[in-house]
């Protein structure tokens, strides 16, 4: 099939490569000029991903918009979910009305407190069937490196579900497919948020009983949270939720841990955000599930926790003591 891709960083490249090895026609599009003709002149992102030396022939990139959409039958969205609605605001006349639209992005739109799904549906008027999801633990780095990964891939028509699947399977690379679209979303966006507390802590110097805790309790919080909004919550539990919360809790290659283990060391948000190149995605999306949890009435404590460190620069100590109350509760 013809693929594009909108977003050409490390996850949407290595994404991209992915599509290139199950045997699709790839086009990246970008914004960065040297980032377009890396890849199209020399199969080469070194920006964004230059651990690949050389990426597949049948992957090309451009710069326009209008070239980069105009014979996709699947458009894939890998750009910065914070950023995400004004971007496709320009590709919504552009592409073709029988192509899917898939959305990499792992994210809460901070200003709505929207799921990436609802974000993407709206910015493009698309319908349900027409929108997928993919979500799982896939660091990019190590997908980059073709090393055996899987994810899930998630839409209300399971058949364009299978389509995508089918589209991005390979030899290293399994796809299964769900139809629980918000489930997929939950977990990929709730995540960060454990991951930048799991993070703290290992910054901070604490151990494995440490994260084990957060980690847990951030499953039952984004567990809880999904299931009010609709989710099936045996999701939780499967590669979008145990599986994508154990890779990026445990990884320095995780942006989201690494910005914790930052914080975790005693530097500011500003200066983690500059020792990470930017802000991770559980940044903003803090905020955004404390507000969910509101309008859900769920209790948020990881998340509110997480936010006063990040909103008041409280310790891990106290990030830790605000994850409990006095009373003692049923698990």
């Amino acid at each position: 099939m013809n693929i594009t891709v909108l977003g050409a960083g490390a996850w949407g490249t290595a994404f991209g490569q992915v599509l290139a090895d199950a045997g699709n026609n790839v086009t990246m599009w970008a914004i960065e000029p040297e980032i377009v003709e890396g890849i199209r002149d020399h199969h080469h992102n070194g920006v964004r991903l230059p651990s690949v030396a050389k990426l597949p022939d049948n992957m090309t990139a451009t710069g326009d918009r209008a070239e980069a959409v105009k014979d996709a039958e699947i458009v894939v969205v890998a750009i910065a979910a914070q950023f995400a609605r004004v971007a496709l605001a320009e590709f919504k006349n552009l592409i073709p009305q029988t192509a899917i639209v898939v959305s990499l992005m792992k994210g809460i739109e901070r200003t709505t407190s929207k799921r990436m799904d609802q974000v993407v549906r709206e910015a493009l008027d698309l319908p349900a069937e027409r929108f997928a999801a993919v979500s799982g633990p896939n660091l990019s780095k190590e997908v980059a490196d073709r090393q055996p990964a899987a994810t899930v891939v998630g839409c209300a028509d399971l058949d364009n579900a299978r389509k995508v699947a089918k589209a991005c399977t390979t030899d290293y690379f399994k796809a299964f497919v769900t139809r629980d679209v918000i489930g997929l979303e939950m977990c990929g966006s709730l995540k960060n948020v454990t991951a930048l507390a799991v993070g703290m802590a290992r910054g901070a110097g604490y151990g494995e009983n440490t994260a084990a805790m957060i980690e847990t309790r951030g499953l039952a919080e984004l567990t809880a949270l999904g299931k009010a909004a609709g989710a099936d919550p045996k999701t939780f539990a499967g590669l979008a939720g145990v599986g994508d919360m154990t890779a990026t809790c445990g990884s320095p290659l995780s942006r989201n841990y690494t910005f914790g283990a930052n914080l975790g060391k005693g530097l500011s948000v500003e200066e983690a955000t500059k020792a990470s190149n930017g802000v991770a995605e559980g940044v903003p999306t803090t905020s955004a599930v404390v507000a969910l949890g509101k309008e859900l009435g769920v209790a948020t404590p990881l998340a509110y926790a997480m936010s006063r460190v990040l909103e008041d620069g409280i310790s891990c100590q106290q990030m830790l003591g605000l994850l409990f109350g006095d009373e003692i509760t049923e698990e």
